[in-house]
């Protein structure tokens, strides 16, 4: 009750700074054309934002767009239509003044980035108060990975956690698990790669719109297992069109891959009629083992088919759409046979032998099979959404618009050992989340929100370490945001209520508080810095409150404790930031002091051939930094690098954490002429030798990714050729963030070639 008083009051004083900055402001219409660089032909259907309104719009068939009621005040106007973009343009709204802004439209390797996950609207990366980070649908379709870890892998701050290719999941800044939120459209996934590294993460990349990073604590509007970050894949349909765009328009691509023979075709088309918009997805992707520098990595293949089908109607006011959506597949679990053989003989402390782990790879690449009498360990899993949105816009009241959003997700997860389910997991789980966003006043925009979950969560077999829970929460958060024209503040509450209730053992029920507070401060033209303080709670996750028994997934023998009190953070985080057509620019550095810290802490015992682990809470501390630069030498040709480190340990005597990422750095250029570009890269990684002490050290390396890619663009179509050269010089490099780096290195030399046809 503390907390809801305390939330209640400082909603009060934010509604009073609401009344007090006066009344509405004279409003204006912005309108334009869009159109092709080369030539001049309008565009139908790119999508037009008014950044930071949280607006957009669709171009008719002549390319024209147009808002309303555009109070006065500074805003940037941004155009994109799948992998073209437009230079954005800032101008200013005086005393109801109307404006003319045309734009065109090129094929161009610096792009405005548009987020909806930082402010709940839709905002430039630039203006955002966290830092951003972007994969847009071109970079989607030439990758078409499995895992979501691969597919956002080499991002500023962003790794991937891995027990082989079909488990990859994304590290925000170091932290894992249940610590980065991944979310669908806003949404929760409803998967469980948060609780087990050989869960995997799949993801239909190739059929999104665009995946967003957000870095850093985002508990305010997404909740306390956001304390690390979010990512936030976007389909393009749900609640993101104000107008559907008429006609159809949509993709097919296809993949092809040499060095796991990799094979995808993936569709979508959307259709648009008056205020009536209808949509559908497929993909299907398969791929063989993978091959090291040491030779096959065996049962490391994947299969996955994704589809999806939504229905929504757009009206002036009130909008609604329907969606449902599903993935099932198949992985291999390299290796997990032999740490299931260890389990079963009771034997081998393997987390420690490392020297016979390298060698018992050898023997395996050999083929030598018969000396090992180990079982075969494969992942099913289906995963179907079904989800619902809806919307009034144009409120006559205080709040311009309002939201609903819910779901209900299910993911089936079974574990087989020899064809035979050792392992199955169930996991219900459904979202209701509501907005409403504020009408901008003077200095005065923001959201306000509410927020319930109900969770079902059932395993069964061997590797069902926990009872049956059912779980439920709830919370209401407010961010409000001040423009001062010499500065923009930010300042946000949210209070959290979850509770746990497994059988047979007592109930726990956690309440927090998070708030957080930023300013957004312009320099000079076209550069800002930024800095945030945040204070996140996160209550503690299922497996770390109630499992017991051998989980091979994370190598350990595990013991949960019931009694595990809630993690409290506060952090600071600095961002400088440069962008113009010429120079791109951003150094971030963060700060996290995380009392009662939840880590596995290894006893030093082992059963079962397992290390034994139990849930422990200490303070620990996470300081790092990235960097990225990019610079036009020519027209045509530039030169792009980044950096990113991080550093995260115990508090009280300095024990690192484990699976820390280790310094990396990337160098490439990027050259375009026509519609051709090539993209060779360098990717730099130091060697990790500040590690937990049940860890080993790994080997810094260099790698050569070439990217080469050809695109021809007509009016109602975009033709793009790409071809990527990984690992071109077949080094032999381990991943320190995976659970098996010391028995299957990471991928050597391979080619993937794509062709994705866009019609508009």
């Amino acid at each position: 009750m503390f907390y809801l008083r305390k939330t209640a009051s400082g909603a009060g004083f934010l509604f009073l700074l609401f009344i007090f900055f006066g009344a509405r402001a004279q409003s204006a219409e912005v309108r334009g054309k869009v159109t092709f660089q080369n030539g001049g032909t309008p565009i139908r259907g790119a999508e037009i934002n008014i950044s930071p309104l949280g607006r957009h719009t669709t171009t008719d068939g002549g390319g024209n767009y147009s808002f309303s009621e555009v109070p006065s005040g500074f805003y940037e106007i941004i155009a994109h239509l799948h992998t073209m973009t437009g230079e954005s343009r800032k101008i200013e709204i005086v005393n109801g003044r109307d404006a003319v802004v045309d734009l065109q439209l090129s094929l161009s390797p610096l792009r405005t980035e548009i987020t909806v996950t930082a402010s709940g609207r839709e905002i430039s990366a630039f203006d955002a108060f966290q830092s951003v980070s972007m994969v847009d649908s071109l970079e989607l379709s030439q990758q078409s990975s499995f895992g979501l870890g691969d597919v956002i892998d080499g991002e500023p701050g962003v790794h991937k956690r891995s027990f082989g290719p079909g488990s990859a999941r994304p590290v925000v800044r170091g932290f894992d698990g249940d610590r980065v939120l991944l979310l669908s459209d806003g949404l929760p996934t409803g998967t469980l790669s948060s609780q087990s590294g050989e869960h995997a993460e799949p993801v239909d990349s190739v059929n999104l719109d665009r995946v967003e990073v957000l870095k850093g604590p985002a508990t305010l509007l997404y909740g306390s297992n956001a304390i690390g970050g979010v990512v936030n894949l976007v389909s393009g349909h749900h609640l993101l069109h104000e107008n559907p765009h008429p006609g159809i328009r949509g993709q097919l691509t296809t993949v092809g891959g040499t060095n796991d023979n990799q094979a995808a075709v993936h569709g979508n088309a959307e259709y648009g009629y008056k205020n009536l918009l209808i949509w559908s997805s497929g993909s299907r992707q398969v791929s063989s083992d993978y091959h090291s520098p040491e030779g096959r990595v065996d049962n490391s293949r994947t299969r996955m088919t994704s589809g999806s089908l939504g229905l929504g109607w757009f009206g002036n006011r009130p909008f609604f759409n329907f969606g449902y959506s599903f993935n099932k597949g198949r992985l291999g679990i390299p290796f997990a046979g032999e740490f299931h053989s260890h389990d079963h003989d009771h034997d081998d402390d393997f987390g420690h032998d490392h020297d016979n782990d390298h060698d018992h790879v050898h023997a395996l690449n050999d083929n030598d099979h018969e000396e090992h009498e180990t079982a075969r360990i494969d992942e099913t899993f289906t995963r179907q959404d079904v989800r619902f949105n809806m919307g009034v816009r144009e409120l006559n009241s205080v709040f311009e618009e309002f939201r609903l959003s819910a779901n209900f997700s299910r993911w089936i997860h079974r574990e087989l050992e020899n064809e035979e389910t050792a392992t199955s997991f169930d996991n219900k789980l459904f979202n209701l989340r509501t907005t409403f966003i504020q009408r901008p006043y003077k200095a005065l925009t923001g959201v306000m929100g509410f927020q319930f979950f109900h969770r079902d969560y059932v395993a069964e077999g061997e590797e069902a370490l926990s009872p049956p829970v059912t779980g439920n929460g709830v919370a209401l958060f407010t961010l409000q945001e001040i423009d001062l024209k010499s500065a923009r503040m930010q300042l946000g509450a949210r209070v959290d209520n979850t509770r746990y209730d497994p059988d047979g053992l007592p109930s726990r029920a956690f309440t927090g508080f998070s708030g957080a507070a930023g300013v957004h401060l312009p320099l000079w033209e076209n550069a800002a810095f930024v800095l945030n303080y945040t204070h996140s709670y996160r209550a503690p996750a299922i497996d770390e409150l109630y499992n017991h028994g051998p989980h091979i997934g994370n190598l350990a023998f595990e013991t949960g404790d019931p009694n595990l009190k809630r993690e409290r953070a506060d952090g600071i985080d600095l961002s400088l930031r440069h962008g113009n057509s010429r120079v791109n620019a951003e150094v971030n550095f963060y700060y996290y002091s995380i009392r009662d810290f939840v880590y596995l802490h290894l006893t030093g015992e082992t059963e079962h051939g397992l290390n034994i682990a139990v849930f422990s809470q200490a303070n620990a501390g996470f300081i790092g930094c990235e960097a990225l630069f990019g610079v036009e030498l020519r027209p045509g040709l530039r030169v792009n690098a980044s950096l990113d480190r991080v550093n995260a340990q115990l508090t009280a005597d300095g024990t690192p954490l484990p699976r820390i990422p280790p310094m990396r750095g990337r160098f490439g250029l990027d050259a375009r002429w026509l519609g051709f570009s090539f993209s060779p890269d360098i990717v730099i990684a130091l060697a990790q030798n500040d590690i937990h002490p049940t860890e080993t050290s790994t080997a810094g390396y260099v790698t050569t990714d070439v990217n080469a890619s050809y695109a021809l663009a007509r009016r109602h179509f975009l033709h793009v050729f790409s071809l990527h050269a990984s690992n071109v010089g077949n080094r032999l490099y381990r991943n320190h963030l995976s659970f098996i780096k010391d028995l299957a290195p990471e991928q050597g030399r391979g080619i993937r070639f794509s062709y994705s046809l866009r019609f508009f």
